[in-house]
């Protein structure tokens, strides 16, 4: 009993930690873009501002277009997101449904396209966007987030699609449906979680990529919100920290609405009961 009791108490002890490992520089951000000028250059930092103010947020959106750059972060995120699941949903369902060395090697594909890093990938996207007059330009972006984010959806999908009983597609074939009445009427409807988080997936990883919007977005009225934030650094790196932290913990904000909207949606529990036995 008392070897139980330790390691629940251990448990939970791991876990608050690793919650507060992940909540300190959300509440640092919070605490600081709250904070005058004067408590940001004291050499004793506290954690709850002595004199709480609005000003930072005021200079934020007065230095930077930050309403225009988050409408375009919206924009492309949303695309990005919309166009993810359309295409990776009928693609899971073969990969997960069909067993042959092409699903396979589609699926090999799919893990290990995820360890490429940025660099290789920008220049080859560099040239097929110029090729096709898609640089600096909402649409362009939008199809390398696709791009990105499509491997990862795959992957996603799938397992998801294997986690529906083949009995119930197995009744639709019987009762006369055909494989694009079966995905859309039968597995679809289950799918809606893995289809919902999968989603979330992509509007978060348009949102927060910095990186391709950098190098892809000339005009200043075509930038996103992480590109848009790196102004509020001077030409020698030294940062206007208040106003920075006003407009980083506005960004943060759509992440965690969206999440917190959807994340009922997020569970395996919608199968429960389908198939009786």
């Amino acid at each position: 009993m008392r070897t139980s009791i330790r390691a629940r108490a251990g448990q939970y002890t791991a876990l608050l930690a690793y919650l507060i490992f992940l909540a300190f520089p959300f509440l640092w951000l919070v605490s600081t873009a709250f904070k005058p000028p004067r408590e940001l250059a004291s050499l004793h930092p506290s954690w709850i501002p002595h004199d709480p103010t609005l000003a930072n947020f005021r200079r934020a959106f007065d230095e930077q277009p930050l309403l225009r750059a988050g409408l375009n972060s919206l924009l492309a995120a949303l695309g990005a997101a919309l166009i993810a699941v359309l295409i990776a949903t009928p693609m899971a369902y073969v990969m997960a449904r069909r067993r042959s060395w092409l699903t396979r090697a589609a699926t090999g594909w799919v893990v290990v396209s995820q360890a490429f890093p940025f660099v290789l990938l920008i220049i080859p996207l560099f040239l097929v966007l110029k090729n096709l007059r898609l640089i600096d330009s909402a649409p362009g972006l939008v199809l390398v987030y696709v791009v990105w984010s499509l491997p990862f959806a795959l992957w996603m999908l799938a397992g998801y699609v294997r986690a529906v009983p083949a009995e119930l597609e197995e009744a639709a074939a019987v009762d006369g449906a055909g494989r694009l009445r079966t995905l859309v009427s039968v597995t679809a409807p289950l799918l809606a979680p893995g289809i919902v988080a999968t989603a979330l997936f992509a509007f978060i990883t348009a949102w927060n990529e910095f990186f391709f919007a950098l190098v892809l977005l000339k005009t200043p009225e075509k930038q996103t919100l992480p590109v848009v934030l790196t102004h509020f650094l001077g030409a020698e790196g030294a940062a206007d920290l208040g106003p920075l932290a006003a407009a980083a913990f506005l960004a943060t904000l759509p992440s965690l609405v969206v999440f917190a909207v959807i994340q009922r949606r997020i569970t395996g529990g919608m199968l429960a009961g389908a198939v009786k036995s």
